[in-house]
């Protein structure tokens, strides 16, 4: 394959590998997106292994036609919608986390998963390993509402890793509205 060619990923279950490592590695520099098979903290942007990308990743980089989804099973390339499809068939709320992802990405921010933080994602203003997540970003849909229990224990996560938490939900015509909360001791 060309190297000047779209990156093409082979989909597994709900993720896209980039077996070409020489694609995989110019994902992660451009954006940090994916993550190196076996390597958990990459020290530099260069690697010569695969490179797997979440569904979100693959589906934010299909639309922005920098990358190709291979379907194994049916042998073709997946389209955006074919991708946010799959996505709703493993979470209804996957169009809401792709529209939040967009957004934060369209405003400049790197977006890794936040699970280790029992969230959506951790917000970098400039990438992993050059500073650390100032924000925590948990989507939720606007027609399922916010509890207050779960303000609390995000405010006490947040604090306890010294991150903004914030909650993005998306209203009913497309706008994405952003909620930030800061913990205060009496």
């Amino acid at each position: 394959m060309d190297s000047d060619a779209t990156p093409v990923a082979e989909l597994v279950g709900d993720r896209g590998i980039v077996w070409n490592p020489e694609h995989g590695t110019q994902l992660y520099a451009n954006g940090y997106f994916g993550q190196p098979v076996g390597i958990r903290k990459p020290k530099s942007p260069e690697f010569d292994k695969p490179l797997e990308l979440s569904l979100l990743e693959c589906t934010y980089l299909v639309g922005k036609n920098r990358l190709k989804v291979h379907d194994p099973l049916s042998d073709r390339m997946l389209t955006l919608e074919d991708l946010i499809q799959l996505g709703l068939r493993r979470s209804d709320e996957f169009k809401d986390r792709f529209m939040v992802y967009s957004d934060l990405r369209a405003r400049g921010f790197v977006i890794r998963p936040g699970l280790k933080f029992g969230t959506d994602f951790a917000v970098y203003e400039h990438g992993p390993g050059i500073d650390h997540a100032p924000f925590l970003v948990h989507v939720i849909p606007q027609r399922k509402g916010v509890y207050p229990l779960d303000i609390v224990r995000a405010g006490r996560l947040a604090t306890t890793v010294r991150k903004k938490f914030i909650i993005a939900t998306v209203k009913e015509n497309g706008e994405i509205v952003y909620y930030s909360f800061v913990w205060h001791r009496p």
